[in-house]
């Protein structure tokens, strides 16, 4: 008895341990600028990055718009900072007509992309939640997600102890904010 459940425990501990390391991997997925051009999260190996998912009928996204944008200035020349929109069809002229809408409400300082849905976001390890956001560190390995409205420290934090050289306690994974 002891051997069976001395390896039930063994296998337990193994998919604990596999599940933690996929918890750091980003699918590469792929995406489309507002200009047409394709855009692979893969492509953001090389600098940290804050990925954020977004659609315009998100009341929790249009508050956190704001925040990021001043992030973006904050952290110029640092990291950059993805905004990617979840609403259907954006190649539509109705759609796009609204997304437009809303970044010129919004004015965003980040880059946005557009033809996410809500299948990316759980590929993405972020549920079904909007808003939802990925820090990523220089490697394209996420240091956290954030399911809902993120705070600004939850934003800061990460991205602060990947430029400090992860000195200092290690950021929270998974923060849901809903």
């Amino acid at each position: 008895m002891k051997r069976t459940t001395g390896s039930a425990l063994l296998m337990l501990v193994a998919a604990c341990t596999i599940g933690m390391a996929q918890s750091k991997h980003v699918p590469n997925l792929e995406f489309q600028s507002l200009t047409g051009s394709k855009e692979k999260i893969g492509d953001l190996r090389g600098s940290i990055s804050v990925v954020n998912f977004w659609a315009t009928w998100c009341g929790p996204c249009r508050q956190e718009f704001p925040m990021l944008s001043g992030l973006v200035r904050k952290y110029q020349g640092k990291v950059r900072f993805i905004s990617i929109s979840v609403d259907n069809d954006p190649t539509s002229r109705k759609q796009r007509a609204k997304i437009e809408e809303f970044l010129t409400e919004q004015k965003p300082s980040m880059e946005i992309w557009v033809g996410a849905d809500l299948d990316a976001l759980q590929r993405c390890g972020l549920g079904e939640v909007l808003p939802g956001t990925m820090i990523l560190d220089a490697n394209g390995q996420v240091i956290s997600r954030v399911e809902g409205q993120a705070h600004e420290e939850d934003i800061t934090g990460p991205i602060d102890w990947v430029l400090n050289g992860e000195q200092g306690p290690e950021p929270a994974v998974a923060v849901k904010r809903y």
